[in-house]
């Protein structure tokens, strides 16, 4: 039973953590994409503690032209400024915002500065929006552009940039970490160190919490429906998947808090 668990929580963990490329080098962009180096590479404040080695990583591989971070103030915030300060007491991360805390630690530890940080955003679509008016206003045109959220969340960052951009605007999926979950002991739990990882309660919540949100249906964020996002096909392994933890996990399904909504 617990093994199926497992099974199900990977399945929407796959779905929801797109990666595009199997590493953020040159070498998989070129192979995927025919490009060496992408126009603009972004980091979203929603994800976990490793994003920024993740972006730091793709800085140091000029993986992109220019770099951004993204995000203000949202539900996964106060998670991130607890676990910065926990790990690097010399950050101090009180009131600060997500892009502000990422912007510090790359300094802090690989002495990297960000081109761009934007640090109003709340949510999924001011993070796409905001993002989209601060390359404007800076003259920033992009065909291709890489994406980095947590990875519970990549797959709907996606599905709202592709409202706003063409048809002919490469969108390159990186999501920061790639986790899988496995039954042991009679517990659940990941089958390897992943940095600043979510409990495993929260990495469920989070997951379930995507695939209401993905539908396009009228309570989706699809055009069926608040109309946020792009359509999605979600894959009947998937809707399955989330149909048999949401019998298990009913309470787990986490709600949209409207404090960080908007009109965007």
């Amino acid at each position: 039973m617990l093994g199926n668990t497992a099974k199900n929580i990977n399945i929407l963990g796959q779905f929801c953590g797109k990666r595009d490329v199997a590493e953020l080098t040159t070498e998989q962009l070129f192979k995927t994409y025919g490009i060496t180096q992408a126009d603009v590479m972004v980091l979203f404040g929603g994800s976990i503690l490793c994003g920024g080695d993740v972006l730091a990583q793709a800085m140091k591989n000029h993986i992109a032209k220019k770099f951004v971070i993204v995000g203000g103030a949202g539900h996964t915030t106060e998670t991130l400024r607890a676990k910065m300060y926990e790990e690097f007491p010399a950050i101090e991360t009180v009131c600060l915002s997500e892009a502000e805390i990422f912007a510090k630690y790359l300094k802090h530890q690989y002495g990297l500065e960000p081109d761009f940080v934007e640090c109003k955003s709340t949510n999924c679509g001011n993070n796409i929006t905001y993002l989209l008016d601060l390359l404007k206003e800076n003259g920033i045109s992009f065909q291709s552009i890489i994406l980095s959220q947590d990875a519970t969340m990549q797959h709907r960052m996606e599905a709202v940039l592709r409202k706003y951009v063409s048809d002919d605007v490469e969108i390159i999926n990186y999501a920061v970490y790639s986790a899988k979950v496995i039954a042991k002991n009679s517990a659940l739990e990941y089958d390897k160190k992943i940095w600043g990882m979510w409990d495993i309660n929260r990495y469920i919540s989070l997951l379930m919490g995507e695939i209401p949100r993905l539908s396009d249906d009228e309570h989706g964020y699809g055009p069926k429906g608040k109309n946020f996002i792009a359509h999605v096909d979600i894959p009947i392994q998937v809707k399955n998947a989330f149909c048999e933890l949401y019998h298990e996990y009913p309470e787990l399904v986490r709600e949209a808090n409207p404090v960080y909504s908007s009109s965007n």
